[in-house]
C-alpha cells in the first residue's frame, strides 16, 4: 500500500506562514485583484485564486534562482 503525505496546505516552516500570507496579498494586489479584507476568498473565482498561486510560485522560483546565481558566482570567484 502506498504511503500518502498528509502535509495539507500549510507552511513547512511555521515561522514563514505570516510572510507567505503577506506575499499572497502583495501578488494579488499586483495582479489587480481586489484583496478581501476579512480574509474570505470565497467571492474570488477559482481561476483568479489559481493565478495568484501561480504567480507566487513563479516569483519564488525567480528569487531562488537569483539567490543560487549569486552563490554560484561567489563560489567561482575564489
Amino acid at each position: 500500500m502506498a504511503r500518502t503525505s498528509n502535509t495539507g496546505n500549510h507552511a513547512v516552516v511555521r515561522e514563514a506562514a505570516k510572510a507567505l500570507d503577506q506575499f499572497k496579498y502583495e501578488v494579488a494586489r499586483d495582479m489587480g485583484i481586489q484583496v478581501p479584507e476579512d480574509d474570505y476568498w470565497g467571492d474570488i473565482s477559482a481561476r483568479e485564486c489559481g493565478a495568484v498561486g501561480g504567480h507566487m510560485v513563479r516569483k519564488m522560483i525567480e528569487m531562488a534562482e537569483q539567490t543560487l546565481a549569486g552563490r554560484s558566482t561567489t563560489r567561482h570567484s575564489r
